[in-house]
């Protein structure tokens, strides 16, 4: 049989590790676990999100004060979020803290090595690397079984909202995530894959970072469509801020009063409720696909 590559929707990727108890993270760094860690601290939403997800929250001894999903997450002691203390995350005796790239400094990062307490580092660029990072989190724990669970009902859910918006006219996009400057994402962000996988066209696909900032020159030469605005309590766009888009009366989006809402908890953050904000983003950009029975919506 002809060997394919894994995608998003076609399987489990490979994993390449040299043993069974060999790990190596996003920046290249491998880490040596002879047991699975007991004393876990995540620095990220999506990460604490993730490892109750796979049944491993009583082994979560510390998290962000963002960290609000489930709500036994809440109860966690608290360590900060893009500047954790070392004193605070130490005092917590963790074996192993799992933190997103761009948020743990180098020279804590050194601090942390120096005092042998393994560090795992996460970098959410591709839908796929949500599915691989529960995969290996589920095998750093024993939770194999619970994380290919999980990432299976993951891959079906976005193949049946790829399939119910599959032949949907294309709708372009502005995903906003913040207003002043205007940062929005571009290709090399999981997100822009997501807008692509629903029928969505980014109008920042064109960028060449994958958080660019937009002047409104571009945004209205490329007049999307549709706005989104991720909104919560810790994160998002302002109702203020939504409303002030509604003065530039040209962009088809505001002529046809199409400035849409989406919990960014649910789409920013890359972890096992990506689904849910995936469902809520093809119904903003095909609202007839979500109550027809063929479609599979609704």
């Amino acid at each position: 049989m002809k060997r394919r590559q894994q995608g998003i929707l076609t399987g489990m990727p490979f994993m390449a590790h040299v043993s069974s108890r060999s790990f190596v993270d996003d920046m290249g760094r491998k880490i040596y676990l002879a047991k699975a860690p007991t004393r876990i601290v995540s620095l990220a939403p999506s990460v604490t999100e993730t490892l109750f997800a796979i049944g491993a929250g009583a082994q979560v001894v510390g998290v962000t004060q963002f960290c609000d999903y489930p709500p036994e997450a809440t109860q966690k002691p608290k360590v900060g979020y893009a500047n954790p203390n070392l004193e605070s995350l130490v005092a917590l005796q963790p074996d192993l803290i799992i933190s997103p790239q761009e948020f743990l400094k180098p020279d804590l990062l050194g601090k942390l090595e120096q005092l042998k307490i393994p560090v795992f580092i996460l970098a959410d660029r591709s839908v796929e690397d949500i599915f691989s990072h529960i995969q290996t989190l589920g095998r750093m724990l024993d939770r194999s079984t619970e994380a290919v669970a999980l990432g299976m009902d993951l891959r079906q859910e976005i193949a049946r909202l790829k399939a119910r918006t599959q032949g949907q006219p294309l709708v372009r996009v502005l995903y906003v995530l913040n207003s002043q400057p205007l940062i929005t994402v571009g290709p090399g962000s999981f997100i822009d894959q997501l807008i692509g996988l629903v029928g969505g066209v980014n109008i920042a696909a064109k960028s060449a970072t994958p958080y660019p900032r937009l002047s409104m020159e571009v945004v209205l030469q490329e007049d999307p469509e549709v706005l989104v605005f991720p909104i919560g309590r810790a994160e998002g766009i302002s109702d203020g801020e939504q409303q002030a888009w509604r003065r530039w009366t040209t962009l088809t989006a505001v002529k046809q009063g199409r400035l849409s809402q989406i919990p960014a908890d649910l789409l920013n953050r890359p972890g096992p409720r990506i689904g849910k904000g995936l469902e809520l983003l093809a119904d903003i950009l095909h609202p007839a696909s979500a109550s027809s029975p063929t479609t599979g919506g609704k």
